[in-house]
C-alpha cells in the first residue's frame, strides 16, 4: 500500500506527458502554418520532434535529478517498444508495407543511429558531454539531410500521408492566440509530467529494491512510447498502415540522437551493466529484424505482427524474471 501513491502519480504523469506532447505539437504545428512556415519545415521538426517529446523531457530530468541510468534505461526501452509494440500491434490490424520511397534509406539510418550509441556506450560509460554531441551532431545531419531530400520531392507522398493523420488526430487550433495557448499548456504539462514520473520512478524502484534502469526499460518506456504507439493504431484502423513504419523509424532515430544526445550533453548518463549483457542486443535484434523485412521488401504481415508482439512480452517476462 506504501506504494500505491507513487504508482498511481507515474501513471498521472505518463498521461500528463502523453496529452501535454500532443497539445505541444498542434499548437506549434499551427503557430508554424500561422507564420508562413511550409509543412515539410514542420513535418519534418515539430511533428518528430512532439514524438519523442516525453522520452527527451524524462531523460534530461533524470540526468538533472542525479538519476542518468533511467534516461538509457527510457531510451533503450522505448525503442524497443516501438519496433515491437508500434509495429506488431497495428501489422495485427493490418499488413504494414515497407517498400515505399525512402524506407530503406531510414532503416538504415536507424540502424546506424544504434550502432553509434551501442558503441559510444562501450567506449565511456557514463556517457559524458562529448559523447552526447557526437550524437546530437547526428539528429542535425539527418535532418538537414532529410530537408534537401523533401525539398527535392523525394518522399513528399509520405510527408503528406503524416500530415493528414496528425490533422486527423483532432485538428489544430484555428486562432494564434489559442496556438500559443497550446504552446504554453503544452511546455507546463511536459515539465509537470517529467518531473511527476521521474521523482516517483525513484520512490518506485527504492520501494521494490530494483534499479531505476529497470523503471525505465519497463514503466516509463512504455508510458513514453504511447504517442508512438497510438498514433500508429489510429493509422492502421484508418487504412494508413504505412505510415507506421515511418513513425517509429523517425522516433527511434530521434530517440538514440537527439534524446540521448541532449541528455548527455545535460550531465553524465550511466549506463548500468545490464544493458550491455541484455537490453543492447535485444534492441539490436528488433532493429536488425526490422531491417531484414524491409531489405526484403516484403510487408510485417499478421504472423510477424503476433512474433513481435510475443517478443515483447517474452522481453518484459525475462527482465521482471531478473528482478525477482
Amino acid at each position: 500500500m506504501a506504494l500505491l501513491l507513487p504508482i498511481l502519480l507515474l501513471i498521472l504523469g505518463l498521461v500528463i506527458l502523453v496529452v501535454a506532447g500532443d497539445v505541444l505539437v498542434r499548437g506549434a504545428a499551427a503557430l508554424a502554418r500561422h507564420w508562413g512556415v511550409p509543412a515539410l519545415i514542420v513535418g519534418l521538426t515539430i511533428v518528430a520532434f512532439g514524438t519523442s517529446a516525453p522520452e527527451l523531457v524524462v531523460s534530461v530530468n533524470a540526468v538533472l535529478d542525479g538519476v542518468g541510468q533511467m534516461a538509457a534505461g527510457n531510451v533503450v526501452g522505448s525503442n524497443i517498444a516501438n519496433i515491437l509494440l508500434a509495429l506488431g500491434l497495428p501489422a495485427l490490424i493490418m499488413a504494414i508495407p515497407t517498400n515505399m520511397s525512402g524506407v530503406a534509406r531510414n532503416t538504415t539510418v536507424c540502424v546506424v543511429a544504434t550502432l553509434i550509441f551501442v558503441i559510444l556506450a562501450f567506449i565511456g560509460n557514463p556517457l559524458i558531454f562529448w559523447q552526447g554531441a557526437i550524437l546530437f551532431a547526428g539528429i542535425v545531419i539527418y535532418l538537414s539531410w532529410m530537408f534537401v531530400l523533401a525539398r527535392a520531392g523525394v518522399d513528399e507522398t509520405i510527408l503528406e500521408e503524416m500530415a493528414e493523420i496528425e490533422e486527423g488526430r483532432g485538428g489544430l487550433p484555428k486562432s494564434v492566440w489559442l496556438d500559443c495557448v497550446y504552446v504554453v499548456a503544452g511546455l507546463i504539462g511536459l515539465f509537470l509530467g517529467g518531473e511527476m514520473i521521474v521523482n516517483n520512478a525513484v520512490i518506485l524502484a527504492g520501494g521494490l529494491g530494483i534499479s531505476e534502469t529497470i523503471i525505465g526499460l519497463t514503466i516509463v518506456a512504455i508510458g513514453t512510447s504511447l504517442p508512438e504507439i497510438t498514433t500508429v493504431i489510429v493509422a492502421s484502423l484508418r487504412g494508413h498502415s504505412e505510415v507506421a513504419l515511418g513513425n517509429v523509424l523517425g522516433s527511434n532515430v530521434f530517440n538514440l540522437f537527439a534524446v540521448m544526445g541532449a541528455a548527455a550533453m545535460t550531465g553524465p548518463v550511466l549506463v548500468e551493466p545490464g544493458l550491455f549483457a541484455f537490453d543492447f542486443w535485444v534492441m539490436l535484434a528488433a532493429t536488425f529484424a526490422l531491417l531484414i523485412f524491409v531489405m526484403s521488401r516484403r510487408p510485417i504481415g499478421r504472423k510477424t505482427g503476433l512474433i513481435f508482439v510475443v517478443a515483447y512480452i517474452l522481453y518484459m517476462l525475462a527482465i521482471l524474471r531478473g528482478v525477482m
